[in-house]
Parts: structure tokens; C-alpha cells; sequence
């Protein structure tokens, strides 16, 4: 059987969520949390003792592998390099849209923008620079977004207090006075989110 340590070593590059201790001891059938904290902080003390570009820290009730704080600087030039190259204008759009205005639905990115908003917030999810912060208490009930820690490392923020100010209001339409109107005029009404899958958006002239 190869080193625990180096076992635990292993399942912390692997995971992508703080490893606990009660875990550790069931993956490697140990006597107990104890000796699963032992191989943990052996592990740690590993990496501390030979400096490299990562880390063995404890975090979120668990032991996560990590880069070394000192390094941030360079690794925020790589995401925002990265993320500048490959970011389209509409997603560069929609981004800014949560970034200034979040919780929103995207409804209200639709609205703001004038087009189906579906593709860009998959592909902002899937990057992971957004995520879904919960549902807003409206008709169809359309999940909110907001951005991630990903989104700050990537443009150099450190909180959104940091974002750049901007003049003037964002103004997210009122979607429910909107469709009321619309209907008034036999118009189709605005549409809430269906979820993955639904129907689009039409855009707006």
C-alpha cells in the first residue's frame, strides 16, 4: 500500500471542495478522525518545509490543496489574460449587466439587452463567472444569477466594491408593468424564465 500521506495528497489534488477529516478516515479505513487529522497536518507540514508553488491548508471545515497566496498576482494576470481572449461581446455584455445589477433574472437581462440571453448565461455558468444565487419571488419564479469569486480573480477585483463606477442608473425595466401593457395592446407577454430547455425570448425591435 503507497504512503497515507501521499494517499491524502492525492484526494486533495482531486477534489474540488474541502476535503473533511471524517472523510479521509472512511476513504482509508482508519482507526479514527484523529488519525486522519495526523496524516493531514503531516501533510502540511510536508509542503511547508519545501516551498512550492502549493499549499495544504484547512478551510471550509476541511484540508484543501491550494496556490500559495504570495503567487495571487501572477495568477490573476493568467485568468484575466485568459478570460479577455476568450469572452465575447454579448458575454462581456451580460457579465457587466450581474456584475452592477445582481441578483438578477434573465428576464432582466433580456429585457436590458434586447435579446435571448439563454446561450450567453450557459456559457458564463460554464466558466464559471456567474452562478444561480436563487429564485426571485415573481411569476414562473426565474432564477437569479450573480457573479463568482472566479469573476474577481479574473478581472483583478478584489470585492465588487472594487468595480469601476460608472455614471448614471442601470435601469432594469418593470417586467410585470411591461407585460400588463403589452397585453393591453395584444402583445405577447414577456416571458419568464423557463429554465433550460424553454422557450426563447423574442428580441425587441
Amino acid at each position: 500500500m503507497p504512503n497515507p500521506v501521499d494517499v491524502v495528497e492525492a484526494m486533495l489534488f482531486a477534489s474540488d471542495v474541502p476535503l473533511e477529516a471524517e472523510r479521509i478516515r472512511e476513504v482509508l479505513d482508519l482507526e479514527n478522525v484523529a488519525a486522519a487529522r495526523a496524516l493531514a497536518e503531516e501533510l502540511i507540514g510536508r509542503y511547508e518545509a519545501d516551498p512550492r508553488g502549493l499549499a495544504i491548508v484547512e478551510v471550509g471545515g476541511g484540508y484543501r490543496m491550494v496556490t500559495r497566496p504570495e503567487l495571487a498576482p501572477w495568477l490573476v494576470r493568467l485568468a484575466r489574460a485568459r478570460t479577455r481572449v476568450r469572452l465575447s461581446r454579448p458575454a462581456l455584455e451580460t457579465l457587466a449587466i450581474v456584475a452592477y445589477k445582481q441578483p438578477v433574472s434573465r428576464p432582466e437581462l433580456d429585457a436590458v439587452r434586447g435579446v435571448n440571453s439563454e446561450a450567453v448565461l450557459d456559457n458564463l455558468l460554464e466558466r464559471r463567472l456567474v452562478r444561480i444565487g436563487g429564485r426571485k419571488e415573481a411569476p414562473g419564479r426565474p432564477f437569479l444569477y450573480e457573479t463568482t469569486r472566479e469573476f474577481l480573480v479574473a478581472f483583478g477585483l478584489r470585492d465588487l466594491n472594487d468595480l469601476p463606477k460608472v455614471e448614471g442608473e442601470l435601469v432594469i425595466p418593470d417586467l410585470a408593468g411591461a407585460a400588463a401593457a403589452a397585453a393591453e395592446h395584444g402583445q405577447a407577454e414577456i416571458e419568464q424564465d423557463p429554465g433550460p430547455g424553454g422557450t426563447d425570448v423574442p428580441a425587441r425591435g
